[in-house]
């Protein structure tokens, strides 16, 4: 018998590589006993990545679900692993010093055995401090956490065999127990993977050598029996219904394969696979599979070039549902032919393909590929609106390219370093950590404020400091509230595609958890009806500030920071809110001088794109004495407004006198215009949407003096 080699069953990235969204502790207590019958894995990632923002974004404690969750495999001998992002912890962006300390004492002591640590600039600066809080975090056996530390694979000029060879060694000679070869969006040549392994045994020959992949482009079975062949000691491994497509390779292949080519592999329970297999179905009919697309299942060889990863090309097909129909009400509007969802990924791959190397190379890996992703998909919406490439630049972005979250690979394009140079941005060549003091204490005094519970070892401080706004919107009971309320929806539309003729709009009571959701769906031949632009109503005077991307409203990106208020001044390119979107907090700026008369929107908002969200007027300017006044004229249903039916047809205006009973506008609404008549005698004050603007039930349309 050869060499052994050991299996991992990836379990939380097969949700995260596929969806969005984690099972519920509950589902995944009932599936841990079968994944030990199974015989044939030695580890089983557990954590870590997405996992515990999901949980707090369904109103579900994730300090419970871990411990649960790990306690079955610790039973069985089998050890737990959680994915680690360095400097950034388990979220989007760095963490303080005290925060990833504790994040490393709560994990072991929850259960997490293996921290696979991960810096998606390959900066050692960010991996090795980890190293230390992994050993630093013990149990009452005296054990240590084990540091896995990783190489983010990624294919261009820089990244070559050496490169990767002589960060393995940086690693092994700071104290990691084991390196990982992260091939994250699996475009790792084969033959190139297993030099690199056998470089890092050659090193340090009982070095543990873990290979990662995923299964998109094609590559990862050579690419497994390659690093086996030099050396590899344990592989990720995926299984059904979640294998393959953007997912990880099965182990029903993978492990003939091995054994095939000499390897002493464990045999696999097919009875204990097929039990599994049926609880992750019965996981994705009951709420997960309402949040994996389709598409995520395909192989789909197209990601070797702009060499996405796996891990987050689940949430990516989700976002580009929401774009897609964002970019085509523009396109509607200006009388553009629409874009199929092909044709805006082809797009989107086309400009990651070309932002890449202009960003300085990064490994697209979390959170670097949701940066170049972001980018690459903000440049293609802003381009389809005929708006200029970089005219929309998040803050997580910025850190990166001016060096904040590390050292990158390549150098950042002469365009982008003008471009910095005009907003005053400063690159930085200093440690990152340096930049992310210490906080703890401002997250125990908020925890004291609220009267909230500290938990066991300081979990749910852990918890706050990690994922503030998650954190806050869990605490609240509104992430519940507003994932059940997706979640009915999501539930009512496909029952309305069920094949059965439907008269819309149909109102649907969809059960969730025992709570009942009245859902209205289907005004347009049974598609969901698109969101509704609709702002609160305008009060206040000066230019209007518009929101340029659909996602959530925030005065300040960090608890503590202060916030503009109506009645202050502020200066033209002057950050005044944030939308956060795609797990990115993109800064607003304000776009003239003046006063803020109006914040349109509270924090945690949903917004849509080209709200209003804030007005700012110049100092002196006062509103026109009719504008706003008046009786409000409210839409008598759910719509498209119109202020004509008919090209060409006269329109109303602010200031025109009108009678009552006369046509002021129209709402579309299933195939048909609706005249919307004028309540009384007067002169209208304010039109308060544009013509295709999307309208609900009782919006106010206009105001008549």
């Amino acid at each position: 018998m050869g060499r052994q080699v050991k299996f991992n069953l990836v379990f939380r990235d097969l949700w995260q590589s596929s969806g969005k969204y984690q099972p519920r502790v509950d589902q995944l207590l009932k599936v841990a006993p079968a994944i030990v019958k199974m015989g044939c894995f030695d580890r089983v990632e557990t954590n870590g990545g997405g996992f515990e923002q999901v949980n707090l974004l369904y109103g579900e404690n994730p300090n419970k679900s871990v411990r649960e969750w790990t306690k079955p495999f610790h039973e069985a001998g089998i050890q737990t692993e959680m994915l680690d992002r360095a400097l950034n912890g388990i979220r989007m962006n760095p963490c303080p010093v005290d925060v990833r300390k504790l994040f490393y004492k709560v994990k072991y002591t929850q259960g997490t055995d293996i921290a696979r640590t991960f810096c998606g600039l390959n900066d050692p600066r960010n991996i090795i401090p980890s190293i230390g809080y992994a050993h630093e975090a013990t149990r009452p056996d005296g054990t240590h956490m084990i540091s896995q530390c990783c190489l983010c694979i990624t294919e261009s000029p820089i990244h070559t065999v050496e490169y990767y060879v002589e960060l393995a060694k940086t690693l092994i000679n700071a104290g990691a127990d084991e390196i990982c070869i992260k091939d994250m969006a699996g475009i790792g040549r084969p033959v190139k993977l297993g030099k690199i392994v056998k470089g890092i045994k050659d090193y340090k020959k009982d070095i543990i050598v873990e290979y990662h992949s995923h299964a998109g482009p094609g590559f990862s079975m050579a690419s497994i029996l390659e690093v086996c062949k030099a050396g590899c000691d344990y592989v990720d491994v995926g299984m059904e219904p979640l294998s393959w497509g953007t997912g990880h390779a099965d182990i029903l292949a993978v492990q003939p394969m091995l054994k095939d080519a000499g390897f002493d592999v464990k045999e696999i329970n097919m009875s204990a696979y097929m039990e599994v297999r049926s609880l992750i179905q019965e996981m994705m009919d009951d709420f997960l599979g309402y949040y994996i697309p389709q598409r995520n299942r395909y192989m789909n060889s197209l990601l070797i070039a702009p060499g996405l990863p796996g891990g987050m090309m689940g949430s990516l097909m989700t976002d580009l549902e929401s774009n897609l129909e964002s970019v085509n009400k523009y396109k509607e509007k200006h009388g553009l032919p629409k874009l199929t969802q092909d044709e805006l990924m082809i797009k989107l791959f086309d400009e990651v393909t070309y932002v890449w190397p202009k960003m300085g190379n990064p490994p697209l890996v979390t959170p670097f590929s949701q940066y170049v992703k972001n980018m690459a998909l903000t440049n293609v919406m802003q381009m389809e609106k005929g708006k200029e490439r970089w005219s929309l630049i998040a803050d997580d972005i910025w850190n990166m390219l001016l060096g904040k979250s590390g050292k990158l690979p390549g150098t950042v394009a002469p365009e982008l370093v003008e471009l910095a140079k005009q907003q005053g941005r400063e690159f930085f060549t200093g440690n990152p950590q340096d930049e992310y003091p210490d906080a703890l204490d401002s997250f125990r005094k908020e925890m004291q404020d609220n009267g909230w519970d500290f938990g066991q070892d300081d979990e749910e401080l852990f918890e706050l400091a990690m994922h503030p706004q998650q954190y806050r919107l869990y605490k609240s009971g509104q992430a519940k509230k507003d994932f059940e309320a997706d979640l009915a929806k999501r539930k009512a539309e496909k029952a309305s595609k069920g094949g059965v003729a439907i008269q819309f709009p149909q109102t649907v009571t969809v059960d969730v958890n025992g709570v009942k959701y009245a859902v209205t769906i289907g005004a347009n031949d049974g598609t969901a009806p698109a969101k509704s632009a609709s702002a609160p109503v305008a009060k206040g005077v000066g230019k209007e500030l518009s929101a340029p991307l659909e996602g959530k409203f925030y005065l300040v990106k960090n608890s503590g920071d202060p916030a503009v208020k109506v009645g202050d001044k502020v200066k033209k390119g002057q950050t005044v809110c944030y939308i956060e979107a795609m797990k990115t907090f993109n800064a607003i700026s304000a776009e003239c001088d003046g006063v803020i008369t109006e914040i349109c929107f509270k924090s945690g908002d949903s917004v849509s794109e080209d709200d209003v969200i804030m007005r700012i007027a110049a100092e002196g300017e006062t509103a026109p004495a009719a504008s706003g006044d008046g009786a409000e004229l409210t839409s008598p249903l759910e719509g498209k407004f119109y202020l004509v039916k008919n090209s060409g047809d006269p329109a109303v205006k602010v200031g025109d006198t009108v009678k009552k009973g006369q046509t002021v506008c129209y709402i579309e609404a299933m195939k048909t215009f609706n005249a919307i008549a004028a309540e009384s005698d007067g002169v209208i004050s304010e039109i308060c949407f544009k013509s295709g603007d999307s309208v609900s039930e009782d919006d106010v349309l206009m105001k008549i003096k």
